[in-house]
């Protein structure tokens, strides 16, 4: 998951939830991590048409950037101290407004990244008004994030909402169900080692899966 690969996987995200973009900055870090981010907005954007733009503070690009929406990825690899036992996580955000919605892309963002453990978010925030100055602070019907994740998708995790309804926050976790040892071995199979290590580093991986997913520390 370098910058370059999370800068294809994020292109493609805009082309799915109907955007354009803008803007893309992405920097690998050393010795790990990557970090990108798109700027992008619902219409075409034509910098070569038209006059000279010959000051870069024109309104054009003051209101390109102010009013239109933004898709990031951060990247956090780490391990513990003596554990042995190796994450990698990835903030995702996707901020939009006008009639782009990130909920369309979720999929295929799930399906990217072969997660094991995800927190998704879904907040409406601000408000618009009707034509006759009505405040309209959520302008579709929403109960669960669960109702944009395929099927296939959600056989294969144990899923928790948290909604605060009234505040228009939508909070999902999901956990894997199935677990299998040699999916987070690297260099050798479980049956390169003896049955009671194996059981010892799937004990390890089971108990941090579950912290991270609990969001406490299991003693």
């Amino acid at each position: 998951y370098n910058a370059e690969r999370l800068s294809s996987i994020l292109k493609h995200v805009t082309e799915i939830i109907g955007a354009n973009i803008l803007n893309i900055a992405n920097q690998d870090y050393d010795p790990q991590g990557a970090s990108v981010t798109l700027l992008v907005c619902e219409e075409h954007f034509d910098n070569t048409g038209g006059k000279p733009q010959n000051d870069p503070l024109e309104p054009e690009h003051i209101l390109a950037h102010l009013d239109k929406s933004h898709i990031a990825v951060h990247t956090y690899p780490e391990y513990h101290p003596d554990g042995g036992v190796c994450t990698f996580r990835a903030d995702i955000d996707v901020s939009t407004c006008g009639k782009i919605s990130p909920l369309n892309a979720l999929n295929y963002l799930i399906g990217s990244f072969d997660t094991d453990i995800m927190t998704i978010d879904y907040r409406v925030r601000g408000f618009t008004r009707e034509i006759t100055g009505r405040k309209i602070f959520n302008d579709h019907k929403f109960s669960s994030i669960q109702n944009y994740i395929d099927r296939s998708i959600i056989n294969k995790y144990q899923m928790i909402d948290v909604n605060v309804y009234q505040e228009n926050i939508y909070h999902t976790k999901c956990k894997v169900k199935k677990f299998n040892l040699d999916n987070y071995l690297f260099g050798f199979t479980k049956r390169d080692i003896h049955p009671g290590e194996a059981r010892e580093i799937t004990r390890r991986l089971q108990k941090e899966m579950n912290e991270i997913f609990h969001g406490i520390n299991i003693t």
